[in-house]
């Protein structure tokens, strides 16, 4: 195979590359769909496609192949960061924080673990990182140890952390998903309480309308905005029913015993503000016939990024806003709620007001879906010089840099949290942040198993390879089975989250695609979500700083 190549196309050359990279992309996507006991390895197939080609002869340029493999790991980090970057901080509210807990915990002990194994049984400094990668079966912390790597005596071992990597993955996902399946036998009757009560799926921020007549004689020439703990329960009024007339309730308006108001908020807060009200009417505002309407509109004018709702001069139409949806999180707004690119406002008023108001704000899903190229570079040019700075840590003899992985993650979660600079956005559209994703970690894998794949085979065969599998399988093993089994005692948390934050833990897709499949709940999702912000932080730094100071 490879003298035909090679007859067409010179090894040293661009083309020659090209080819040999993008063909272990194309395998590798391929393998990664293949599914063995309703599991596949996903994007990791790339890693293996590239050692494939590599063991067979397809040996690109190694300059080449160096800078491809940090290019697409820039883009790639760059890319997880604008996509969890808006949910940085909120993922350590309500569960959140316990989880996180957990999934710190789950980290620390890991290392622990692969600093003592490694050890105990003799497995030499870079494979014992690429184990420790691989075990957590994260692709960024295997880039970041590579990245920093480079800076010490070992960096001509640096493709013996791939070679780990790859030798520890597969047993890694069959370690996370063998701990759900254990915790779930082990507490069967709690777990199998746990999926029924999530019959229907989950949200975290589940946003209902309740339409209450008003029956508290306190309330009788009281305005909307003095509703006692209209505020507290966050909770926006949206039409009210006076007579047989439905208008748009605005805050100002005076209350009157028997009127219907429309409550948009969390089912929790309604339930507890209808108590106040009075009880739940029988008439539905939402479905009398009038001109009243409710819709969704795009804010995509930049000259309305940074203003409040109030500032925006939208209330002039006539027009309430109610909620807003931003990163696929719904949420209730007021009037001081600063306006983002991107945000999803629902809009409530008379169709010829809604429409003026939605001109205000844009409402151009054409705009909101070309990507804002300029941004992406200001970010990528701010993580690689944050990247490249040195930070010196006493007792150390190699300063601490966050390097091409961790630099540009920093950036993108710094700017995608701010949203926008004067007329500068940093909203990505998620199609695209998911393109830029995809071809970044695509490049990155199929480069490091294209320069691994003599050194995996010989490691597999005659090598400590087996053994480094197996060692693996313990550091993914223990911590999670220990951690799961903790939360499930101590804290009585729900099967179906507590699977989907083991494997936010872990950053492993393939387990969440089993917990996924547990039940049609989302709530497996929800608590993933909730910790691989976090996570993915401190997995990259925690294989940097395991290649600063393992070796001493």
């Amino acid at each position: 195979m490879s003298s035909i190549i090679y007859s067409l196309f010179p090894p040293e050359s661009v083309a020659f590359a090209v080819l040999a990279l993008t063909l272990a992309g194309a395998i590798g996507l391929f393998i990664g769909q293949v599914k063995i006991f309703k599991i596949n390895i996903g994007i990791a197939g790339v890693l293996f496609a590239g050692i494939i080609l590599s063991y067979f002869g397809i040996k690109p340029n190694e300059k080449i192949l160096e800078f491809v493999r940090e290019f697409g790991l820039i883009l790639f980090v760059y890319a997880v960061g604008t996509q969890v970057g808006p949910g940085f901080l909120s993922s350590f509210k309500k569960d959140g924080i316990k989880f996180n807990l957990m999934a710190t915990g789950i980290i620390i002990s890991g290392i622990f673990i692969t600093v003592v194994i490694s050890k105990f049984f003799n497995i030499d400094f870079p494979s014992a990182i690429g184990m420790y990668c691989g075990a957590v079966t994260n692709t960024p912390s295997l880039a970041a140890a590579q990245q920093t790597m480079m800076n010490t005596p070992f960096a001509e071992k640096i493709s013996d952390i791939s070679v780990g990597y790859a030798l520890a993955y597969p047993g890694a996902i069959a370690a996370i998903i063998l701990s759900m399946i254990l915790i779930r036998s082990l507490f069967s009757k709690e777990a199998e309480a746990d999926i029924e009560g999530f019959a229907r799926p989950l949200s975290s921020s589940k946003i209902e309308n309740y339409s209450i007549k008003v029956e508290n004689k306190n309330l009788n020439g009281v305005k909307i905005k003095d509703i006692p703990a209209i505020d507290s329960f966050n909770i926006v009024v949206s039409r009210i029913l006076k007579g047989e007339k439905v208008s748009v309730a605005h805050e100002e308006e005076i209350l009157s015993l028997g009127d219907v108001i429309l409550a948009v908020g969390e089912k929790e807060n309604l339930d507890k503000f209808m108590k106040i009200v009075g009880s739940l009417s029988e008439i539905d505002l939402r479905k009398l016939p009038g001109k009243i309407i409710h819709s969704r509109v795009i804010v995509s004018k930049k000259n309305m990024v940074g203003k409040t709702l109030s500032e925006s001069g939208i209330f002039s139409h006539n027009v309430i806003a109610t909620r807003a949806a931003r990163a696929d999180v719904e949420f209730m707004v007021n009037d001081d709620y600063v306006l983002q690119y991107g945000d999803n406002l629902v809009l409530v008023g008379e169709e010829s007001d809604v429409k003026k108001a939605s001109a205000m704000l844009g409402n151009s899903p054409k705009d909101l879906n070309h990507p804002q190229l300029i941004p992406v570079f200001i970010g990528i040019i701010a993580g690689v010089i944050i990247g490249s700075i040195p930070f010196n840590i006493p007792g150390f003899s190699q300063p601490l840099k966050l390097g091409l992985a961790g630099g540009p993650l920093l950036a993108a979660i710094f700017f995608s949290n701010i949203q926008n600079i004067g007329t500068i956005s940093w909203y990505m559209p998620p199609a695209g942040n998911l393109m830029i994703r995809e071809i970044g970690i695509v490049l990155f894998l199929a480069s490091v198993g294209l320069k691994s794949g003599e050194n995996f085979f010989h490691m597999l065969i005659y090598g400590a390879g087996l053994k480094i599998a197996a060692l693996a399988f313990l550091i993914s093993f223990i911590p999670v089975l220990g951690a799961g089994l903790i939360m499930k005692i101590k804290y009585k948390s729900n099967y179906l989250s507590l699977c989907g934050a083991l494997a936010g833990s872990m950053t492993d897709p393939p387990a969440l695609a089993f917990a996924n499949s547990l039940s049609p709940s989302s709530a497996a999702s929800v608590s993933y979500a909730s910790v691989y912000p976090w996570v993915m932080f401190l997995r990259i730094v925690s294989a940097q700083l395991l290649v600063l100071f393992f070796p001493g």
